[in-house]
């Protein structure tokens, strides 16, 4: 199996003044059945480049959950670790994909705005695009309707937020619905996945 780095997101426990870092098992169980081995990285972005040398890894996910800094979010650590993540993975040519909140950092990455959207939440909709039209999961308050140049719309949802985008140029991919949150992989998002970290 090929190693890729996976970003954490962060769950705050006030109650007990922990923040800890959290990956859904069920992103570990997708991506090893696309033969990729899954390794989290620490919230600590002075040490992902030391990860990163370690390892040599074959590409980068950018796990959903939590909010950017940009949109009122309250783990600045996450974001921080991210823009190192995906630095080092477009300085090495190496894919990225990102899930939700991935997409919406590379979207910020790259200089575009999110907007808070409405109806997006625990919900299912249609999306087409390039990708070919389907239903979606949803879980996200906030999106993007423009994207800068460099990134090209794949699918969108009906309201004309965008569902799936890619670097012109780069290897980078992103979708806003969460694969791993199905009964099992769809053939659709396992084609996407593997050809991607072909």
């Amino acid at each position: 199996m090929k190693p890729i780095l996976v970003s954490q997101r962060i769950d705050v426990w006030r109650d007990r003044n922990e923040r800890r870092d959290a990956l859904d098992q069920r992103l570990v169980a997708i991506l090893a059945e696309c033969g990729l081995l899954a390794v989290p990285v620490p919230n600590r972005p002075e040490s992902v480049a030391a990860l990163w040398w370690a390892l040599m890894p074959a590409g980068v996910v950018l796990s959903g959950g939590n909010d950017l800094l940009v949109q009122g979010g309250d783990t600045p650590e996450r974001d921080a670790t991210e823009r190192v993540l995906l630095d080092l993975a477009i300085g090495n040519a190496a894919p990225v994909l990102g899930i939700c909140h991935g997409l919406q950092v590379i979207v910020d990455h790259f200089g575009g705005t999110l907007e808070r959207l409405d109806g997006h939440v625990a919900t299912r909709h249609p999306v087409a695009g390039e990708l070919g039209a389907f239903e979606v999961n949803s879980y996200h308050n906030w999106g993007v309707r423009q994207l800068p140049t460099v990134l090209q719309s794949l699918a969108q949802a009906p309201d004309g937020s965008i569902e799936a985008l890619r670097h012109a140029e780069l290897p980078v991919l992103a979708v806003m619905w969460h694969p791993e949150r199905e009964a099992a992989l769809a053939p659709r998002d396992r084609h996407l996945i593997e050809r991607h970290f072909a």
